[in-house]
C-alpha cells in the first residue's frame, strides 16, 4: 500500500508523484486534507476553486479520493497507519508554512517528494558561487539553460486506487462549498481545455499581453495555483511554437519561477520588505489613510483606470496583470500606503492568489523588493490608461458611469466629469514628488 498526498497537485495527468507511488505495482490511496492552516486566511474565492478542483479530481477517482480535516501532522501518520503504510507520497512544497507543515509530518512518517509545482523547484538555479539570484534578467537566462524535464505519463489508469471505505479508523469528510464564487472553470479537464483554446491564440500574446481591454491572455493562474495543470506540460507545448508569443509567455512561467524561488531563499519577504533599507520609508497611516484605502478597495478613486481594475477584481474575483500594476503603483506610491495592505486584501479577492507571485509582484511595484521597478517609476494612473486601454473598452465595462464618454477620453474626462462619478481622491502629480521625496530621504 502506498499514498498519494495532493496539496497543489490536483491533478491525475503529468504527476510524478503518482510515478513514484505506484511503482511497487500496490494499490495507492489518494488522501486530501483540509487544513484550517491554509483555509481561514484564503479568501472565500480560492476555497471555492479548490473545492471544486477536489470535486473534479474525486470524480476522475470514481469517488475514492480520501478526504480528511486536520492538523496534518496528526492526520497523515493516522491514515498511514490505518493503510499499513510508512511511506507517503508528495509533490514538495517550497512555500513557507508548507516546509514547516512537512518537516512536522516527516518526524512521523517517510515523505517520499518527487517533483515540485514548478518548472525548475526552487534552488536549483544559483550563481557559480552557489548563491541564489536577485535579478531575474540572469536567472532567466540560467533557468533556460538548465531547462526542465518532459510531461510524465501518467492517469487514473496509472495506479491501483484504494476505496477510502476500506481504511477504517480514519472520518472521511465531504468536499465542502463556499458561497463567495468566481466564474473560473475548475478541475484538470478544464485547465486543459483552457490551454489548449489559448494556444491556439498565443501568436497575438506578445503584442496584447498589456491590454485589459482585449481578453488575450491566457488566465491560466489559477490552474497553476492549484496545479491542475503544471508548467512543463505548459512548457512542452509551447517549446513546439516558433513565435513571439511562446516566447513571451515561457517568460511568464519564467517569472513565477523566479518568484517562488526567491520566496524559498527569503521566506520572511512574503510579510517584510524583501531589500531592508525600505523599512524606513515614511509610509502613511491613520483614518485619512484608511479612507483612501477603502476608497481604493472599492473602485472609488476617481481614477477610471484604478476604479476599473479593482471592480473586476470585486467582481470576477480576478484581475488583469498590467492592471494590477497600476493599482499597485497607485496604492503605494499615490496613496503612501503600505505595500502590504493592497497585497492582502489581493489574496483575499483573487481566486489565484498565489504568495509567491502576489507579494513579490507587490514588492516590485513598490520598489522594495528583488529586480524591483527604480523608486522613481511612479505609474501615472491616466497615461497608463491611454496606453493600455486605448479604446476605453475596459474602463467602459467596469465602470458604467463612464459608458457616455467616448474613446479615450474616458481616461481624461476631458468633456467633463459625471456628476455620479467621484472626484479624484489625491492629486497624482503632488503624490508622485511626495513618493519620490520619501524614497530619495533613505
Amino acid at each position: 500500500m502506498s499514498i498519494v498526498w495532493f496539496r497543489r497537485d490536483l491533478r491525475l495527468g503529468d504527476l510524478p508523484t503518482l510515478t513514484a507511488a505506484a511503482e511497487s505495482g500496490d494499490p495507492v490511496l489518494g488522501l486530501f486534507v483540509l487544513d484550517d492552516r491554509l483555509l481561514k486566511p484564503s479568501g472565500g474565492p480560492r476555497k471555492d476553486f479548490l473545492f471544486r478542483s477536489l470535486e473534479a479530481l474525486n470524480e476522475q477517482l470514481d469517488g475514492r479520493l480520501m478526504v480528511v480535516h486536520g492538523d496534518p501532522e496528526t492526520v497523515v501518520p493516522k491514515v498511514a497507519k490505518a493503510v499499513g503504510t510508512e511511506e507517503v507520497h508528495i509533490s514538495a512544497d517550497y512555500g513557507p508554512y508548507g516546509r514547516e507543515r512537512d518537516a512536522r509530518v516527516g518526524e512521523k512518517v517517510t515523505l517520499v517528494e518527487t517533483g515540485s509545482p514548478y518548472a525548475v523547484a526552487p534552488g536549483r538555479i544559483v550563481k557559480n558561487d552557489g548563491e541564489p539570484y536577485k535579478v531575474f534578467t540572469p536567472y532567466s537566462r540560467q533557468w533556460m539553460d538548465h531547462g526542465w524535464r518532459g510531461p510524465a505519463d501518467t492517469s487514473a489508469n496509472t495506479a491501483d486506487w484504494i476505496d477510502p471505505d476500506e481504511v477504517k479508523g480514519v472520518r472521511r469528510v465531504k468536499i465542502p462549498s463556499e458561497k463567495e464564487a468566481s466564474d473560473a472553470a475548475a478541475g484538470e479537464a478544464a485547465a486543459s481545455k483552457q490551454w489548449k483554446e489559448f494556444l491556439d491564440e498565443v501568436s497575438a500574446y506578445d503584442d496584447e499581453r498589456n491590454r485589459p481591454d482585449l481578453d488575450s491572455t491566457s488566465r491560466m493562474s489559477v490552474h497553476l495555483k492549484y496545479g491542475t495543470i503544471h508548467p512543463r506540460t505548459m512548457l512542452a507545448d509551447l517549446g513546439k511554437l516558433r513565435n513571439e508569443g511562446a516566447a513571451s509567455y515561457r517568460r511568464q512561467i519564467c517569472w513565477r519561477d523566479f518568484y517562488g524561488d526567491i520566496l524559498f531563499q527569503r521566506p520572511d519577504s512574503a510579510r517584510e520588505n524583501y531589500v531592508k533599507k525600505f523599512d524606513a520609508i515614511e509610509l502613511d497611516s491613520g483614518k485619512h489613510a484608511d479612507e483612501l484605502f477603502e476608497a481604493w478597495c472599492k473602485g472609488e478613486t476617481g481614477f477610471p483606470i484604478v476604479d476599473a481594475g479593482m471592480r473586476q477584481l470585486n467582481s470576477e474575483k480576478w484581475m488583469h496583470n498590467r492592471v494590477r500594476m497600476i493599482v499597485a503603483s497607485f496604492l503605494v506610491k499615490d496613496l503612501h500606503l503600505p505595500w502590504w495592505r493592497g497585497a492582502r486584501y489581493f489574496m483575499q479577492h483573487l481566486v489565484d492568489g498565489d504568495l509567491a507571485s502576489n507579494q513579490h509582484g507587490w514588492q516590485w511595484t513598490a520598489g522594495t523588493g528583488t529586480d524591483a521597478s527604480p523608486y522613481f517609476r511612479v505609474f501615472n494612473p491616466i497615461t497608463q490608461g491611454e496606453k493600455f486601454d486605448p479604446t476605453g473598452d475596459y474602463v467602459r465595462r467596469w465602470v458604467p458611469e463612464l459608458r457616455g464618454e467616448e474613446g479615450k477620453a474616458v481616461h481624461t474626462l476631458k468633456f467633463g466629469r459625471p456628476k455620479e462619478y467621484p472626484e479624484p481622491i489625491v492629486d497624482h502629480k503632488h503624490e508622485r514628488e511626495v513618493a519620490i521625496a520619501r524614497f530619495k530621504a533613505l
